[in-house]
């Protein structure tokens, strides 16, 4: 009778073990793939506890997550011939447990793999401009590569973004010098532009002064007016150059001598150039020598000659 005591505890226990080794939990965020007798169920477990047959059934459980993966560095050379290096970081999750255990090994070591390759082969195909600051396309190309193996993995692509890239010392410096140049260049256009906007008010400005000359006065006044305002010592005042120009025209008029009117009764002067021409005329009873002939320009007349 003892005997069948010790034989019902001994089942009991065993069996105890067994329903608890076939009890499993699955969390919210996982799923469950059953394995009977190697053969997967096609229905995989929702979140809670599962029972599962002692002995028969094998659970695996997947995670429904967002994976964050970070893309290692890597080197290569872009279109226009500049080495680079540039990492990256993916973002993905399981959408079909089944097939990202089925259908692939390890599906994150998986697709380490396809984002590092596409990584390397979108940097060949993209110039050093594009992964500065056209960045948008290149996600958009390396989400596509990655998505074409991920779907049959059961894995789908929330994001792939370029995180940092590497530039050479010298291509930095170059860069900047660069970066330098276009900031003086669009100075001086800047500075240029400014003063032919001047110059179009100023030529304006000039042209009202001309039709109304006591502006030119009024600007003159107003400038005398701002110099004196600021206590300086000597003062600085402009001459008009309409009076300079007055001037000109008044010495001009007063140096041309007008010919003199002929007396009655004697005839007229000849002209000199004519006389000069001519034989050299004598003046009688007026005391004068013989005036000496012409002096042609190529020839230096003697001054003895004319002491005699």
């Amino acid at each position: 009778m003892e005997a069948v005591v010790v034989l019902l505890v001994v089942a009991a226990v065993i069996g105890l073990i067994g329903l608890m080794s076939s009890v499993r939990v699955v969390k919210q965020y996982e799923r469950g793939v059953v394995y009977r007798f190697g053969r997967v169920n096609r229905l995989p477990k929702e979140p809670g506890p599962r029972l599962l047959l002692p002995f028969v059934d094998r659970m695996t459980k997947v995670n429904m997550q967002v994976v964050t993966m970070p893309v290692p560095s890597q080197e290569g050379i872009t279109r226009d011939n500049v080495s680079v290096r540039v990492d990256a970081v993916l973002y993905f999750r399981v959408v079909d447990p089944i097939r990202a255990s089925v259908d692939v090994q390890n599906y994150q070591f998986a697709m380490l793999q396809v984002a590092q390759t596409s990584l390397r082969s979108i940097i060949g195909k993209s110039d050093l401009d594009d992964l500065l600051s056209g960045r948008e396309k290149l996600h958009e190309g390396l989400e596509l590569m990655l998505s074409t193996p991920a779907t049959g993995w059961g894995v789908h692509i929330d994001r792939v973004e370029i995180k940092d890239v590497a530039l050479p010392e010298s291509m930095k410096r170059s860069m900047a010098r660069q970066a330098e140049a276009d900031r003086e260049r669009r100075a001086r256009i800047i500075t240029a532009d400014g003063e032919l906007q001047a110059s179009h008010k100023l030529s304006e400005a000039a042209r009202t002064m001309d039709a109304n000359p006591a502006a030119l006065q009024l600007r003159m006044l107003q400038t005398v007016v701002e110099v004196a305002a600021e206590k300086n010592s000597t003062l600085v005042l402009p001459f008009p150059v309409e009076l300079l120009r007055f001037f000109d025209r008044a010495g001009q008029g007063s140096g041309a001598t007008a010919p003199a009117a002929p007396e009655a009764g004697k005839a007229p002067a000849a002209d000199p150039e004519i006389t000069a021409a001519d034989e050299p005329a004598e003046v009688e009873g007026a005391g004068l020598t013989e005036l000496p002939p012409p002096v042609s320009p190529l020839q230096i007349p003697d001054p003895r000659t004319s002491e005699e």
